[in-house]
């Protein structure tokens, strides 16, 4: 089982349902992730609040902008407006990091 620890805000999102993909950088640590796989999400404010759920795909793109543009809709990720998205995107993220590891869409279907 893989771990992800997320932002208190967007694990909500995801616990609740309304975001179904969780975007990351394609790192090494990613790159063990399959289809099939659990995930157990943790709420970064709160490390005992967590749930756990299955890969259903994985969505590979050089950077964000060309995932949320060909790949994924906004709301998959959460956020009304691409715009939005990639401007949360690049707080965490920087150009130079997504150019080196590709970025990686892992769409979920909760657990528990």
């Amino acid at each position: 089982m893989h771990l992800m620890r997320v932002n208190e805000k967007y694990y909500n999102l995801l616990k609740n349902g309304v975001k179904t993909i969780e975007l990351r950088l394609n790192d090494e640590k990613r790159r063990q992730i399959k289809v099939g796989d659990k995930i157990e999400f943790t709420n970064g404010s709160d490390k005992d609040e967590s749930f756990c759920a299955q890969v259903a795909a994985l969505h590979l793109a050089p950077d964000f902008e060309t995932l949320c543009t060909t790949l994924i809709t906004p709301a998959q990720g959460g956020f009304e407006t691409k715009e939005e998205l990639l401007n949360v995107l690049q707080t965490f993220y920087t150009p130079a990091a997504q150019q080196k590891f590709g970025v990686v869409g892992i769409e979920i279907k909760r657990l528990s």
